[in-house]
């Protein structure tokens, strides 16, 4: 006597192969955000430290009687010169420097701002 299971012709999935090209396929557009996010923090890090650096420029150029904005604007790498802000008032120069971003707006709600001061009142 022969007996057959239900379904006994069923196809066994024995092999594996292809399974790593499928996880990495599913995976990969999470890796793909994470290194955005990065890259864009980065990015903001870097506002963030030229936005200083510019600021404290035109501190020093408002000090020796030289165009405070026009200083602020040489101490950066070209891709930023137009997304600088410069204000003077007095003494106190104010930078604000809108990073570059992948996503429409967000570069602005990550804007460095930074501020120097050249001293005192002449």
């Amino acid at each position: 006597m022969t007996v057959r299971a239900v379904g006994g012709d069923m196809p066994r999935w024995r092999d594996a192969s292809g399974q790593a090209a499928v996880e990495f396929v599913a995976l990969l557009p999470i890796v793909v955000a994470v290194a955005l996010g990065i890259l864009q923090a980065l990015a903001a890090g870097a506002a963030d430290e030229l936005a200083d650096h510019a600021a404290l420029s035109g501190a020093i150029a408002l000090a020796q009687g030289r165009d405070a904005a026009a200083a602020a604007r040489r101490a950066l790498p070209g891709w930023a010169r137009d997304r600088l802000e410069v204000t003077v008032r007095g003494t106190r120069v104010h930078v604000r420097l809108t990073p570059r971003s992948l996503l429409p707006g967000l570069g602005d709600r990550l804007r460095a701002s930074a501020s120097a001061d050249a001293g005192t009142e002449r």
